[in-house]
């Protein structure tokens, strides 16, 4: 018991506080942005709907330029996967390893919620629930899957990646954007085409944090850093006023495009420029404690909280509530309410699924995984994934994308512990550097 305080202690202390602060921020926003979009409609003529109310309202389209912090979590997660990443090298351990690890952290709540939703959405089409609502439910609750493909792929491809980065950070970043600009220019004739930039744009967006953990910088002091957050949202601006992009950063969000790279790039120097406040922030005692936990259950939260909206949205459609249109004054009114429902409903599942997040690894050192295990698991994962950001969620692809993740996560078996002390003396790889960032440690 001594020992395992004193490795949680050890973890926390290698943590870096403004990262942590940043993915809770851009957590919170995701969550109190989802209460402010998702709002079922029920038509006169029985059928049901869904609609968006504030990616259809004019006025939000600046404002989500300010609201869309998924290029800060990739940011952030290239700082945290990065160190990661070095510290397992240095240990001895193989990329192969980081993607069984990356894996397991991603699939093993993914696999429990899929079969959740499944038996709940086939429990409530037995029991005569229109098969409109829990179509609806279905596609409503699948819309974080995207982000579980894309963040999968990036972090799969990182070990690589991290060895072009310390050749020429630079150049490999230019590289990736000259892809994103390729795909960009292409899709109109080859719209399938967009969908490579699920990988190539986010990749590219995680190079970023692979800068910001070794310290790399075009800039110094707080003016050139605003001069970054000004020219990336210029550049923006310019894009969207010449209709070469959209100026809704939803739209552009599935599938991505180079403005989410230059919105990027202004929050990862704004990230930088509020690195001093986030860490005084942090280090109170509250901030910290929530930090320790958030840390621990965020993929949880994240995974399950749409769709617990979503389920909570529909059995309103059931019964003879007041359901006020979007965008009115009543069902803006009831946001802070449904938000409250939300949080409620995920205190529980929190406590029953939360552990699924820890380190998945096993004490010991087990003869590894076989290369071909792992990456059927990649194979077996992408299958549904990929088919539900594409083509959207249906109640039959639940069931199979609960069958796919059960069995990756019988493949992936368990992760060797690798020991600190040891593998400084033992591990393969460079020690680690000392960055003005330092590294989170991710399960």
């Amino acid at each position: 018991m001594h020992q395992s305080r004193e490795g949680a202690a050890a973890a926390e202390s290698a943590r870096d506080p403004a990262i942590d602060l940043a993915r809770l921020f851009c957590l919170v926003l995701v969550v109190v942005g989802h209460t402010m979009m998702v709002s079922p409609v029920l038509h006169p003529d029985g059928t049901v709907t869904s609609e968006n109310t504030l990616g259809n309202q004019r006025w939000f389209e600046p404002v989500v330029w300010v609201l869309q912090v998924m290029p800060l979590f990739f940011v952030a997660g290239g700082v945290t996967g990065l160190h990661s990443w070095r510290r397992l090298r240095s240990r001895g351990g193989s990329a192969l390893e980081f993607a069984q690890g990356r894996l397991l952290r991603l699939v093993r709540p993914s696999a429990v919620l899929l079969a959740v939703m499944f038996t709940g959405l086939w429990a409530a089409r037995l029991s005569g629930v229109d098969p409109q609502v829990v179509q609806l439910l279905a596609s409503g609750a699948g819309m974080p899957l995207w982000f579980l493909a894309a963040y999968l792929a990036a972090q799969l491809n990182l070990p690589w990646l991290a060895a072009l980065h310390d050749r020429a950070p630079w150049l490999t970043l230019a590289g990736l954007v000259c892809l994103v600009v390729a795909v960009d220019c292409l899709r109109g004739a080859l719209p399938a085409l967009a969908y490579a930039n699920m990988v190539f744009l986010w990749c590219a967006v995680q190079q970023l944090g692979f800068l910001l953990a070794d310290g790399e910088s075009m800039v110094r002091g707080p003016a050139g850093l605003l001069a970054v957050v000004a020219a990336g949202n210029l550049v923006l601006g310019a894009v969207v006023v010449l209709r070469l992009y959209s100026g809704n950063m939803l739209v552009n969000l599935n599938p991505p495009n180079l403005t989410l790279f230059l919105l990027a790039v202004s929050q990862a120097a704004a990230l930088q420029l509020a690195r001093p406040l986030l860490v005084r922030v942090a280090a109170l005692g509250p901030v910290r404690r929530m930090l320790f936990f958030a840390g621990r259950r965020s993929m949880t939260v994240y995974l399950w909280h749409l769709p617990l909206l979503a389920a909570m949205s529909g059995l309103w459609l059931l019964t003879d509530l007041p359901q006020p249109a979007g965008g009115t004054a009543a069902w803006w009114w009831g946001r802070p309410l449904v938000l409250l429902g939300v949080l409620v409903l995920l205190a529980p599942v929190l406590a029953l699924f939360g552990r699924l997040e820890e380190r998945p690894t096993v004490s010991g050192t087990p003869r590894p995984r076989p290369a071909a295990a792992v990456v059927t698991a990649a194979v077996v994962v992408f299958l549904p994934v990929g088919d539900a950001a594409l083509n959207g969620l249906t109640p039959g692809l639940l069931g199979g994308g609960a069958a796919c993740f059960a069995l990756a996560v019988l493949l992936l078996g368990r992760v060797p512990a690798r020991d600190a002390g040891r593998g400084g003396a033992a591990g393969s790889g460079s020690p680690l550097p000392h960055p003005p960032i330092r590294a989170n440690l991710e399960p």
